[in-house]
């Protein structure tokens, strides 16, 4: 009977210490999502077996989940794939502009099914390469990668070859799958989403001056729980850093502590 008592008391202990443990929920660009998880499993580490805060994480063009935001959807942090969107948020109050923190970047870059060869950025040979095919893309009306690559394509003079052949997606990481099912021979993403799919080959980097900076900050809501400014602290840690760094994005800050 003492053994069993024993058990119980520490099953509840366990309990309580799960319902005390603050639940915050990020809204993240789909091309955040490996990184994200592994710092968010870096930051539950870090907390050690007390948990104050568990992370809870959602991941979508950044378009979609911005307007999610405005409309006042429950999350504590936001982390966007450009600047653009950020800046429509903190113009409409939605969220913190004090905690706006630049928390990484990437690269654009051209994409293949595993095993393609190399692509010269030259207009004659990425119509060889589509032939009736289809480049995905997402959705430069609404994502950032979109919007990126429309730029990169019309300051390199090859917005014309491509813009006949393109297919919008919802977000980059369903160009990128697309890509990797062999749906279609090229498709516009990010080096990181490159780094993190098997299944692609990058045949070509766009050019870093064919289009902005990209830049991911990340933000609090007005509604954020108190525990979710430690979180986004931990994004500009040097483990944070690192994690980013290992999934192919930018790092923009010091990944040394010293």
């Amino acid at each position: 009977m003492r053994l069993l008592f024993f058990v119980l008391l520490l099953a509840v202990g366990a309990l309580s210490a799960v319902q005390a443990a603050e639940r915050i929920t990020v809204f993240a660009a789909a091309s955040m999502t490996d990184a994200l998880e592994d710092i968010g499993s870096a930051y539950r580490k870090a907390q050690g077996t007390d948990p104050d805060t568990d992370i809870v994480f959602s991941f979508a063009g950044t378009g979609t989940l911005a307007r999610q935001v405005e409309a006042g959807a429950p999350a504590d942090v936001f982390v966007s794939a450009d600047e653009a969107w950020m800046d429509y948020l903190r113009e409409r109050q939605a969220v913190q502009a004090d905690t706006i923190e630049i928390v990484a970047g990437n690269q654009l870059v051209l994409i293949g099914p595993a095993g393609a060869s190399p692509l010269p950025l030259k207009a004659s040979a990425i119509e060889q390469r589509l032939g009736d095919g289809r480049l995905a893309i997402a959705d430069p009306d609404t994502v950032p990668a979109g919007r990126y690559g429309k730029e990169a394509f019309e300051a390199l003079g090859l917005w014309k070859a491509v813009k006949g052949q393109l297919a919008p997606m919802e977000n980059v990481r369903v160009a990128l799958a697309t890509v990797g099912r062999g749906d279609v021979p090229l498709g516009l993403v990010y080096a990181s989403d490159a780094h993190a799919d098997p299944n692609v080959a990058t045949v070509a980097r766009i050019p870093a001056d064919s289009h902005p900076p990209i830049r991911y900050p990340a933000a609090l809501t007005p509604w954020a729980k108190p525990g979710a400014d430690g979180f986004l602290r931990f994004l500009m840690t040097p483990e944070a850093q690192r994690i980013f760094e290992q999934s192919g994005f930018t790092v923009l800050h010091d990944k040394n502590p010293n």
